[in-house]
Parts: structure tokens; sequence; C-alpha cells
């Protein structure tokens, strides 16, 4: 269990020890990690090829849509990573890159589509997990295990639902029924049992619930942290105060969220531990936060005076505040010489206005504790850790 309290903030930054025989060894272990550029896929293959990690030494096989970033780790960085460029939407590259790869014994799913509508979504998500597991089921006779990363909107609804069906009454936990209302996370856990039946049991599953996710991924555009540094650093060129855009109750109420790392090691404990086998959990960090402080923090980081809510008539929400800014950010990658980035690909402020509308959704952590995951996060050193990282790999100045 030492494993699981070492796995502090900065886990992942720990000095690979010097081990000739992981490295030209066998792998008892072979991670299949779909979505590797996610927010949690980037957690998922940094921390799996660590010496300590449990049920390593494991290879792992990254795959995504998007060439491979630099910051994504590789061969070349001493992990036995490989990065696959593979298409999953496309059953036909799916089959091609994935089947091939007989070794795999664990899956890590964690990729997403975004459609106009919640119908859109549920087709376009169950046929990306659909052609992964037509793909490899057949091909890799030693798969013992799929992790398949949904969240919280199971007991919310989809974004499409709200207000319009009734959500749960917080704290959530796992065995609360599905929402009346189309839902892509549950037809995702349909398609993933339906296709385990055809492994008689031999290949078990876990689903994985995180909150709002606090995690390092410039190409993920579920990133609050990222979307909060971009809108920090425009105010910072333009001389302006950091104004809080959200509502009063996500200002002064309890929130809690979920380390990209922590959600990682939940994940792998899933897969090797026979006790967590063919469940569901939730994954928040076990503490609560107000936003009003870690506001603090992103101003302190920037060095921007923060405002916080000052009555509705004084809201100016991400969507408008930060409409027409691409030129802007522009320059400011030039004149910092960061990482090439633009900004409508990198910041999502319709996705950031609704995190900091909602607050007092929190879930309980009980059931993961009760099978023996007992993983946590202090969240205002991991809101401030990952503002670091993103800073430190010259997304933002």
């Amino acid at each position: 269990m030492s494993w699981w309290w070492s796995g502090a903030i900065g886990a992942v930054k720990k000095k690979l020890d010097d081990d000739s025989s992981v490295a030209g060894g066998k792998h008892p272990s072979v991670g299949l990690v779909i979505g590797a550029t996610g927010i949690v896929g980037m957690s998922l293959v940094e921390i799996l090829p660590l010496p300590d990690t449990p049920g390593g030494p494991w290879k792992v096989y990254a795959v995504s849509r998007r060439p491979r970033v630099a910051w994504l780790p590789s061969p070349s960085d001493g992990l036995n990573v490989e990065n696959i460029l593979c298409d999953i939407s496309d059953p036909a590259d799916a089959l091609a890159k994935l089947s091939p790869l007989t070794d795999v014994t664990h899956i890590f799913y964690g990729a997403w589509a975004n459609r106009e509508s919640e119908i859109e979504n549920i087709a376009a998500n169950t046929a990306m997990l659909r052609n992964v597991l037509d793909a490899v089921l057949p091909s890799a006779p030693s798969l013992q295990h799929v992790c398949l990363q949904t969240g919280r909107k199971h007991y919310l609804g989809s974004f499409e639902s709200l207000g319009k069906v009734k959500p749960h009454d917080p704290p959530f936990h796992e065995d609360l029924p599905r929402l009346p209302a189309p839902n892509f996370y549950y037809a995702q856990e349909d398609v993933l049992f339906d296709s385990l039946r055809s492994r008689d049991g031999a290949v078990t599953f876990s689903v994985h619930r995180p909150s709002v996710i606090f995690g390092f991924s410039p190409t993920s555009l579920m990133n609050i942290v990222g979307s909060l540094c971009f809108y920090a650093a425009i105010c910072k060129r333009e001389g302006k105060l950091l104004r809080w855009p959200g509502s009063r109750i996500a200002w002064e109420g309890f929130s809690d969220a979920s380390d990209a790392d922590l959600i990682a090691e939940q994940q792998i404990w899933a897969a090797v531990d026979p006790f967590a086998k063919n469940e569901a959990f939730n994954c928040s960090n076990g503490d609560v936060f107000k936003w009003k402080h870690l506001w603090t923090i992103l101003a302190q980081q920037f060095e921007l005076e923060a405002v916080g809510y000052n009555g509705e008539e004084e809201r100016c929400k991400l969507q408008v505040a930060m409409k027409g800014k691409e030129e802007l950010w522009d320059k400011i990658v030039q004149e910092n010489q960061l990482a090439p980035t633009r900004l409508e690909e990198v910041a999502n402020w319709w996705f950031a206005d609704a995190v900091l509308d909602f607050g007092g959704f929190l879930d309980s952590m009980n059931k993961s504790k009760e099978h023996g995951f007992f993983g946590f996060r202090n969240t205002r050193t991991s809101f401030a850790s990952w503002i670091e990282k993103i800073r430190g790999c010259k997304i933002v100045p």
C-alpha cells in the first residue's frame, strides 16, 4: 500500500530508478491507454511505466487521434511507451492499428467525442468504444481488465438535460439509479457489459466516475485548470483584474474535484486488485473546497488582483469576456516564446462557465475506501501544482 501513499502531488515527476532488468525483461502487464493525450490519459501514460506501479513492470501503448505531443512520454524518455496514432471512430483504422496488439492485458478507456445533441453523443461515443473492443477482444488472449472512465454526469444528467431532469440528491453514491434521460455514459456502460459477455467472465471491468478534473492536457477541452490559466494570462496581458465569472453558489459553496493523477492511480488499483473487479467507483480528492479560495491561488500565480462575486449584475461569463481574444493570444505566444497553441483549440469557455456556475454537488468516496483504495489529494495543492506544470511546459507565460 506504500505506493498509494507515495502518490502525492508530483508523483509522476519522480526520478526513475536505474533498473536494467525492467528495461530488458518481460512485462507482465501491458496497458492500452485509449485517449492518451487526454487529461487522465496523460497521467496514466506517465504513471504506468514507473518502476513501483502495482502490477508492473508495465509496457504501455498510448493511443490517440492527434499526433504525439512533445510533453507525452516516449521511449526516448526511458519509458516503455509506444505511441500509436489511431482514429477509433473509424472501425477500419481501429482494427488495423489495435488488433495487432496481441499482448494487451489491460485497457484504460478515456476517450470521448462531443456532439451537438446527446443522441449524437451516444452514437459517437458508443461507436468508438465498440470499435476498440471489437478490435482488441478477439486478438488479445491475455486481456484481463477494462477500465472505463465516465463522470459525474452519471448523477446529474447530460448538459442537454440540465434543468429538465431532476438530478440525484448529493452526496452521490455509486448505487444510485440511472436518470430517466439519454446519457452516453449509460450507453457506454451497456456496450462494455455486452461486449465482455463473450469472454464468459475472463475479462473484468471497472467504471470510474470523477467529478471536475484538475490535470494537464493542452489538447483537452475539458481542462478547467487550463482554461482558467488562459483567462488569467489574457487578463495579465491586458492589465485587467482577475474577475470571478461564476455564480454566488460556486463562489461561496462547497465543491469537490478530482486530480488527474489520483484518477489514474484509482484505475490502476482497480485493474490489479481482485476486490475492485466489476464495480463502479466515484473518484474525487476526498476533501472539499470553495472556489473563492482557489481564485486567490490563481491570482497569486499570475500576479493579478482577484475580484470575487459582486452580484449577478456584475458577472461577465467567460464566453463573453474572452470573445475575439484569439489574435491577442497569438501575440502572447510570440512575445513569451510559448509552445504554439491556438486559443480556440485549447480554451473551452462554455465548459468553464458551466463548472463555475454550479456548486454543492459532492461525491461519496466511501465505496472506494471500503474496497481498499485510500488515495487522496489536497485540492488546493493539486490546483496550484497543475498551474505550475502548465506554466513549466510553456503553455502559458
